[in-house]
């Protein structure tokens, strides 16, 4: 029998060739696709070492051991494979300490088997190559995280809301679980899973999958995931939490001292699943629960099934931004349910999402809300649009993306978001939502537990809509094309118009307040109503003015994070140094990646060089409360400032 070397270095040759081969045909491939429509083609993963054509995971189940005094996990990862005639398993993995590898069933069964880890990319990691033979039917795994392990977040107890107890959570999207996990990290590849997972008393585990209600008094706890997932949705969180039920089948998680605030501001859960439910079908999950994970989490939410990992900056007390929640909800369906085949097709996630979010949030609280919404995400993807037409990536504002040889971080901006929506909005604008509405149905039924890749979608779009329907619409252009189709829907907000009245007034060269708002409080507008009347204002606005609107409105002491975020940002450009300290407190307060990293833009860019000094300032004292997520986009934020 060759032995394992020979066999890794003819792997290597072949996956070199194979990477080549796609890589050189990439761009004519893509080409067909816009013009003659697209076609079946064998798809592959860049962003992945593991050879699932030839051999892949079916069942995972972990045996974890969480030690917080070494902040470690030792673990065993137990990969149940699929039949094969394949005589190496290739998995990735990333700054992970391998112990050692086995193949057969767990305990007497196992044998050790010959590893190598590869060449280590700094995005990528490295791949795991195990040698096993035509009947092996089971891996095993044996391994440690390590200091460098990018997916987990280890916190003091003070960085939690109750100072007494540590916390500990991952986040896997896109590529992280393989930093926590070694294991197959592609989408295309959906598992079941299950564990054991050992932690110390007096505190609670829970994970993407069924969970406990109570802390175990032993410390163990056990979890199945039943349905199918990619592996960037399996999740860990462990700390001290309560379980607050809002609902049959649905509740939150969180701290005690937030429990109370998180139950109120989700009491409409139960309404936002009815209404999802009404809207594409049954929800497939059986459970949905939340958990507010600390300030440090570096999203507003994560769409891990069973339970979506939410930053407590969305406990806004007014309810005002719980289309988050509407969000992550949606993604039972769009993203989890659906899933991208791999992360040039992110807009597959992402886009029907916001679309789907939009619809929940009207069936609950009206057209005008919803038309709000939109309007905000509509100003979020002009700025994307500016932003990326001006960088070195200007091909990003395309939907079907070309990231294989960067990291896929690049390709989650609000092009994906909120372009992918706007495709959705315009496409029910023509052809009716009565139509739309059923074709997202069958579609979700479809393709469920299945990845899809955007050449898919628009070849069942064609197949099921448009050519039935003989409508003509400019898929090809919405998608493969940069910048934003003529044809773009438009959306308007009577609310928001009025808030642009209001910031003319300071456009105009006035000052003080105008009499509309001197007997307002910040409570008599909404969020978002307040992000359009800053981000309508001028930036050279007299910095007089911005105390003036702060004494009255409190934006920077009491607004919360999405208002904090607009006004800190409108600060910094018009220089108003008055707002330094509280700016200084939301930034080592706050984790949640889009709400600092705007910030620090704005210092970044500044003139002034004490802005610059600030952040530098800021970053270095807030840099150990931050996930690496948001941590390492800040500093390559600040490694941009030149001169």
């Amino acid at each position: 029998m060759m032995n394992l070397k020979m066999r890794i270095i003819l792997y290597s040759l072949f996956f070199a060739l194979l990477s080549s081969a796609c890589t050189n045909n990439s761009e004519s491939q893509n080409s067909e696709s816009t013009e003659q429509g697209t076609r079946n083609i064998k798809i592959s993963d860049a962003h992945s070492y593991a050879n699932i054509s030839q051999i892949s995971t079916e069942h995972l189940h972990l045996d974890l051991d969480v030690d917080f005094e070494n902040q470690t996990i030792y673990g065993v990862a137990r990969h149940q494979m699929s039949d094969h005639a394949s005589e190496i398993a290739i998995f990735d993995v990333k700054e992970l300490e391998i112990m050692k590898v086995t193949t057969g069933k767990k305990g007497a069964n196992e044998k050790s088997t010959e590893y190598a880890i590869g060449e280590s990319d700094e995005v990528l990691g490295a791949p795991l190559t195990v040698s096993i033979s035509k009947k092996t039917k089971f891996v095993n795994i044996y391994y440690k995280t390590t200091d460098a392990t990018e997916a987990i977040d280890w916190l003091e107890p003070s960085l939690t809301t109750g100072k007494t107890q540590p916390f500990m959570y991952t986040q896997g999207q896109a590529i992280l679980t393989r930093s926590w996990i070694p294991l197959q990290d592609t989408p295309m590849n959906r598992i079941t899973y299950s564990a054991d997972v050992k932690v110390p008393t007096g505190l609670m585990a829970i994970m993407s999958a069924s969970n406990p209600k109570a802390i175990s008094e032993t410390g163990q706890y056990h979890f199945e995931m039943k349905q199918q997932i990619p592996s960037y949705l399996i999740a860990l969180a462990i700390g001290n939490l309560t379980y607050t039920p809002l609902g049959n089948k649905c509740g939150v998680y969180a701290e005690p001292e937030n429990a109370e605030a998180a139950a109120y501001e989700f009491e409409d859960l139960p309404k936002m699943m009815t209404a999802a439910e009404k809207l594409y079908g049954n929800y497939r999950w059986d459970q949905y629960d939340i958990v507010i994970l600390p300030y440090s989490f570096p999203f507003g939410g994560m769409e891990n099934p069973r339970l979506t990992f939410a930053n407590p900056t969305i406990l806004a007390g007014d309810r005002s931004l719980v289309s988050v929640i509407a969000h992550e909800l949606a993604h039972s369906w769009s993203g989890n349910l659906v899933t991208n085949a791999t992360w040039n097709d992110f807009w597959m996630n992402e886009g029907f999402t916001v679309y789907f979010e939009g619809r929940i949030m009207e069936e609950l609280y009206g057209e005008e809300i919803a038309n709000i919404l939109a309007t905000i995400q509509y100003q979020d993807l002009q700025m994307a649009l500016d932003e990326l037409g001006e960088s070195n990536h200007p091909e990003d504002t395309h939907l079907k993306l070309q990231l294989d040889a960067r990291n896929p971080d690049d390709g989650m901006t609000d092009i994906a978001y909120n372009k992918g929506a706007f495709f959705l909005r315009t496409l029910e604008r023509d052809i009716g939502r009565r139509r739309l509405d059923e074709f997202l149905r069958k579609y979700f039924n479809t393709f469920a537990f299945e990845t899809i890749t955007t050449e898919q979608f628009v070849d069942y779009l064609n197949a099921e809509l448009l050519e039935p329907n003989n409508i003509k619409f400019n898929v090809n252009e919405w998608i493969y094309k940069p910048g934003l189709p003529s044809n773009c829907i438009s959306i308007k907000s009577k609310r928001l118009a009025e808030m642009r009245k209001l910031a003319s007034y300071y456009n105009k060269d006035k000052h003080g307040l105008p009499k509309s708002l001197k007997n307002k409080t910040r409570d008599d507008f909404i969020t978002q109503e307040w992000q359009t009347f800053i981000r309508s204002l001028d930036y050279d606005i007299d910095v007089k003015d911005l105390k003036i609107l702060d004494d009255q409105f409190k934006f920077s002491q009491n607004g919360n994070a999405e208002i904090k975020t607009e006004w800190f940002q409108l600060c910094v450009r018009a220089g108003y140094e008055e707002a330094k300290p509280m700016m200084r407190n939301f930034l080592t307060k706050v984790g949640r990646r889009w709400h600092i990293m705007n910030v620090y833009k704005r210092l970044v860019e500044s003139n002034r060089p004490e802005d610059y000094k600030f952040a530098l300032d800021v970053f270095a004292e807030a840099k150990s409360g931050y996930h690496y997520v948001s941590r390492s986009t800040i500093e390559e934020i600040l490694a941009t400032k030149k001169g």
